[in-house]
């Protein structure tokens, strides 16, 4: 939940909040807890005395109040209201130098989906995520930030204006990888033409509904598909969740 007046966001889960305390103690501006997690937090609040910062045991009914949801866990953090970085040239000659790979998602529009390909993302190591500044993208949110279950903290999130404008940008630089249900290639095909061009792939997920824009497969090396599990079977759904499908690749790109 996004506290306007304070410039705040809520950050709640039992685990999310515990990486951030472990990652990311500085950002804490408030803090509120139930007796029941009391001694998980006992080592944190030393130093927010130190720092000043207000930490108090409340009811569970005022907790759901200041995180928006019942699914609090027990435990809110609240921090300023996260500004996601407006992606560059530096960042992306930095990717190049290093050979990092980046996700590009293209108008995920719903919270628990971001925060679930943050998740697997932070998990499987891939630290560089894209989202476009359009109102049909989630951003990062209580709910985003809760359902990573710590990943928030372990992943830059950046932001862009135009997805077309970065793929174009990155023709001959990294090799861009649409994920659509018309793909011709198999996911397992990223790592070894990566591999085989010495390249980072940039991986683009689309939209709930559309998958993938008409624009963003133009301006896409490689289209790619997750292959039904049964061999020349027509699947009986005809594409994953994407997050489902964020984890599978990934794991494929890690193998």
């Amino acid at each position: 939940m996004r506290n306007d007046i304070r410039n705040e966001l809520a950050v709640c889960g039992f685990e999310a909040v515990k990486a951030l305390v472990k990652n990311n103690p500085q950002k804490i501006r408030r803090f509120y807890y139930t007796r029941d997690r009391m001694m998980d937090f006992k080592d944190l609040f030393k130093s927010l005395a130190e720092r000043k910062v207000p930490y108090n045991n409340i009811p569970d009914g005022e907790l759901e109040k200041l995180s928006g949801t019942p699914h609090h866990q027990g435990v809110v953090a609240m921090i300023e209201m996260p500004e996601i970085p407006h992606l560059n040239t530096k960042i992306t000659d930095d990717w190049l130098h290093n050979k990092e790979s980046a996700i590009l998602l293209d108008r995920v529009g719903n919270a628990n989906n971001l925060g679930a390909i943050v998740r697997s993302a932070a998990f499987f190591g891939f630290k560089n995520i894209v989202i476009p500044r359009d109102e049909a993208q989630s951003s990062i949110t209580t709910s985003s930030y809760r359902v990573a279950q710590g990943g928030m903290e372990s992943v830059n999130v950046y932001s862009i204006q135009s997805i077309e404008k970065l793929l174009v940008s990155m023709k001959g630089k990294m090799l861009r990888f649409g994920t659509d249900v018309r793909g011709k290639e198999s996911v397992s095909v990223i790592p070894q033409l990566c591999s085989e061009k010495n390249k980072p792939a940039l991986i683009v997920l689309g939209n709930e509904e559309h998958g993938i824009s008409r624009l963003v497969r133009e301006n896409c090396d490689e289209l790619v598909t997750i292959p039904c599990g049964a061999e020349g079977a027509a699947p009986v759904i005809e594409s994953l969740n994407v997050a489902q499908a964020a984890a599978i690749i990934f794991y494929e790109c890690r193998k």
